[in-house]
C-alpha cells in the first residue's frame, strides 16, 4: 500500500490515539506505534464528519423559490439516482434511496480526496472497499428475504424459472459461485483503479514534481467519478435481481406472483 506521512493522520492520532489504543487495550487488542488509527479509517472519518457538517448546514438553507447552485446540484444528483432506481427497480425504486445515495457519494468523495494535497483516497485500501461490498452484499440478500419471503428466494438459489428440479444442486453450486463472486468485483475493481491511480500520481509527483502528475490528476477526475458510477448501477443491478418479482400462471387463469431468479454477476 501507498503509505506517505499525513498531516491529518498525525493529528488525529496525536489527539485520539492514546485513549482509542487504552479502550482497544482493555478489550485485548494491543495497539502500538505513532498511527494508532490508520490512514484510511482517519480519511473515511474526515468525509463522514465533512458530509454530516455540510448536511446540517444544507437543511437549514434549503429553499423550494430560491434554491441556491449547490442545492441544484445535489437535487439533480439525488434525482439521478432515483431514476437508476426506478428505471431498474421500478416506482419502489425510491425506497433503496438512503443506502444506494450514500453509497455514491461516499466513494465519489473517497475516491476524489486522493487527488487532494495532504491526503489520501480511503478507496484506495481494500479493507474500505470490502467494508462497501459486504455491506451491499449482505443488504441486497436481506431485501430479498424481506420481499420475496425465506422459502421463495432460497428456492429460486436452486431450482430457477424454467430449470429441471434435478440440476437444482448444479445450479445452488454455481449461485453461490456467483454471488461469492459478486464481492470480489465489487471491492476489487474500485481498490484496484484508485490504489493504482494514487500509485502513478505518486511515482510520477516524486520524479518531476507539479506538472508532470497534472494529466494523471485530470484522469483521476474522470475515473473517480466512474468508478463510483459502476459500483452504485451494479449494487443498483444485485438489488434489482433480489426483490424483482415475475408473474406466472397459476393454473386458474390468474397470475401468481413468484420471486425472480438473480442473474449472474456483472
Amino acid at each position: 500500500m501507498i503509505e506517505h506521512p499525513l498531516w491529518i493522520v498525525e493529528f488525529v492520532n496525536a489527539v485520539l490515539g492514546p485513549p482509542v489504543a487504552k479502550i482497544l487495550g482493555l478489550l485485548g487488542f494491543h495497539v502500538t506505534g505513532p498511527e494508532v488509527i490508520p490512514n484510511y479509517l482517519v480519511m473515511t472519518m474526515l468525509i463522514v464528519a465533512g458530509v454530516t457538517i455540510m448536511s446540517l448546514v444544507m437543511r437549514s438553507r434549503l429553499s423550494v423559490e430560491h434554491p441556491s447552485k449547490f442545492q441544484i446540484v445535489l437535487e439533480d444528483g439525488v434525482l439521478a439516482v432515483i431514476g437508476l432506481l426506478e428505471e431498474w427497480i421500478g416506482p419502489e425504486g425510491r425506497r433503496y434511496l438512503p443506502l444506494i445515495a450514500t453509497f455514491g457519494l461516499f466513494i465519489l468523495l473517497g475516491n476524489y480526496a486522493g487527488l487532494v494535497p495532504g491526503l489520501m483516497a480511503p478507496t484506495s485500501n481494500i479493507n474500505v472497499t470490502v467494508g462497501l461490498a459486504i455491506t451491499t452484499w449482505v443488504y441486497y440478500h436481506y431485501q430479498g428475504f424481506k420481499k420475496q419471503g425465506v422459502v421463495n428466494y432460497l428456492k429460486h438459489f436452486a431450482v430457477p424459472p424454467g430449470a429441471p428440479v434435478w440440476l437444482a444442486p448444479l445450479m445452488l453450486l454455481i449461485e453461490l459461485i456467483s454471488h461469492t463472486s459478486r464481492l470480489l468485483s465489487l471491492s476489487l475493481r474500485l481498490f484496484g483503479n484508485i490504489f493504482g491511480e494514487e500509485m502513478v500520481i505518486v511515482i510520477l509527483g516524486s520524479i518531476i514534481p507539479f506538472i508532470v502528475p497534472l494529466p494523471m490528476m485530470f484522469l483521476g477526475l474522470i475515473t473517480g467519478g466512474l468508478q463510483a458510477f459502476i459500483f452504485v448501477l451494479l449494487s443498483i443491478i444485485y438489488l434489482q435481481a433480489a426483490v424483482a418479482v415475475e408473474h406466472e400462471h397459476d393454473g386458474h387463469g390468474h397470475d401468481a406472483p413468484t420471486g425472480e431468479h438473480a442473474p449472474a454477476a456483472a
